[in-house]
């Protein structure tokens, strides 16, 4: 497996940055993570962090070397670190829980699988053409998707306004896509919305198709922060080119080739600001929870 991917996170205009982004992957499979912690709540920055070190967690717990159904395990992963959200809050005594918004995708044998709560997004481009983008979870999208455009003035108002997130009250809905069949040269862009929301989609695509992702991903960062101004969002993107298993190779893309069935590597951290990464007992009880859940759903529908 050979991919390129390029990354690059700034504050902008704000006290500091609560987006986080990163990767793993073993032999067979990656994995690229972004989540953009939510501001009116508490540590937003630590919501990011910890969504990002459950699902890497998960990952290098299930990817032996490839997740077996990767759909469940994006579902699971993404549910569990709302539950570790939801622990953390209570046990910090917090009197309202840190929330964020997370966009995942996961590449094995081929083909891409992708879940996302909130409006932190992806793009998939084939041949300089977008071929897919998720749906913010946003009552300014849900109306456009419905017909229902609203007043100019109500819609910049409602851009922000979510109706789910990891770290709410009640279930985060989350999206999943997949399997789609990736071709050799496909980019896709994981970003928040602090990108997408100063940087039309149709410039995205452009940018992103007529560099190398090493160039498009400063670029289209940069071009943010000259849109945003002074008062800018944090902006990060974090950009994947497949190159499947051919044998030429970009200088900087990254091969697994070389690494044991059993290797994992990560530039996640491993311990942020919340504390260590999950237990085998902690993933254990998490999905048994989930499961339990599941279960109890099923019987009152019934």
């Amino acid at each position: 497996m050979k991919f390129g991917v390029y990354q690059v996170s700034r504050r902008g205009g704000r006290e500091k940055n609560e987006d986080r982004m990163g990767y793993c992957y073993t032999r067979d499979a990656g994995l690229f993570v972004l989540a953009d912690g939510m501001g009116g709540h508490p540590e937003g920055e630590v919501a990011a962090q910890m969504a990002l070190v459950t699902v890497a967690s998960m990952f290098q717990r299930e990817a032996q070397p490839v997740l077996k159904n990767p759909t469940q395990f994006l579902d699971d992963a993404v549910q569990i670190a709302h539950q570790q959200l939801l622990r953390y809050s209570q046990e910090k005594g917090l009197p309202d829980t840190p929330r964020t918004t997370i966009v995942v995708c996961a590449m094995q044998r081929g083909v891409a699988y992708w879940a996302h709560c909130g409006d932190s997004r992806l793009y998939m481009l084939r041949n300089g053409e977008l071929m897919a983008r998720t749906r913010d979870h946003s009552y300014s999208e849900l109306q456009e998707a419905l017909g229902r455009h609203a007043a100019q003035g109500s819609e910049r108002f409602n851009r922000n306004v979510l109706f789910t997130c990891l770290g709410s009250p009640g279930k985060p809905m989350v999206d999943i896509c997949g399997p789609i069949p990736l071709e050799a040269g496909d980019r896709i862009l994981l970003c928040s919305d602090g990108l997408w929301s100063t940087v039309a989609d149709t410039s995205i695509a452009q940018c992103l198709s007529a560099r190398i992702i090493s160039d498009a991903v400063p670029e289209l960062v940069e071009q943010a922060l000259r849109n945003g101004g002074a008062r800018c969002d944090n902006v990060t993107a974090l950009a994947v080119e497949w190159e499947g298993d051919e044998e030429q190779e970009a200088l900087d893309s990254i091969s697994t080739e070389g690494l044991d069935e059993d290797s994992f590597a990560s530039t996640i951290q491993a311990r942020g600001e919340a504390g260590a990464e999950l237990s085998e007992a902690e993933i254990e009880n998490s999905v048994r929870e989930i499961q339990e859940a599941i279960r109890r759903a099923g019987k009152k529908q019934a």
